[in-house]
């Protein structure tokens, strides 16, 4: 593809809500390259267990990449147990110095049940406002409709499903094919 880039890989929408002692992490399954759907059941929320804690985790953006990142997260959340805050923040710090690393290109979402936070290659750890945070493709479909039904009466998982169903109806890159990880805080 002489100098351009890689047209690049789209399409998915991760949302994590926080409701009611319960934290959940909810991903679509589609991945697009340009305009071609290549799979609708991709799987890109997972539920890590280092050092017998549990942590689930939602990615956008390269598979291969974000795998790098998950490996990465659960080294350091091996190395300090119980601590995501401070896993969260030494990954971002690699990510951002480390020559390879840099060039990542994936965001996430993780989660304790405790702490929520994004993590980019930016060196950001963000703790969203209003106990939501999205991103990918639809993400900001998808945060937008879980903000307007954070106060009903519905749970973080209705949040998450309701709000990613919106965003599959309107982001071209959203499908209706959903993974969902839930965690008590």
């Amino acid at each position: 593809m002489s100098d351009n880039k890689f047209p690049g890989w789209h399409g998915t929408t991760i949302i994590g809500v926080r409701k009611g002692g319960k934290v959940v992490v909810a991903g679509d399954g589609q991945v697009s390259l340009g305009q071609t759907v290549i799979k609708g059941t991709a799987k890109k929320v997972r539920r890590l267990t280092p050092g017998g804690m549990d942590v689930v985790a939602g990615f956008a953006g390269s598979t291969a990449d974000a795998f790098t990142l998950l490996e990465r997260l659960e080294s350091k959340l091996e190395a300090t147990p119980g601590q995501l805050a401070r896993a969260a923040v030494e990954l971002a710090k690699d990510w951002r110095m480390d020559k390879y690393l840099k060039n990542l290109e994936a965001m996430l979402i993780v989660t304790d049940g405790k702490d929520l936070f994004i993590i980019t290659g930016a060196g950001d750890v963000l703790e969203p406002e209003h106990d939501v945070a999205a991103i990918g493709s639809g993400g900001n479909y998808a945060l937008a409709a879980a903000r307007a039904l954070m106060d009903g009466d519905t749970d973080a998982e209705d949040v998450a499903r309701k709000a990613l169903a919106i965003a599959a109806e309107i982001c071209v890159y959203t499908n209706g094919n959903l993974t969902v990880e839930s965690i008590n805080g």
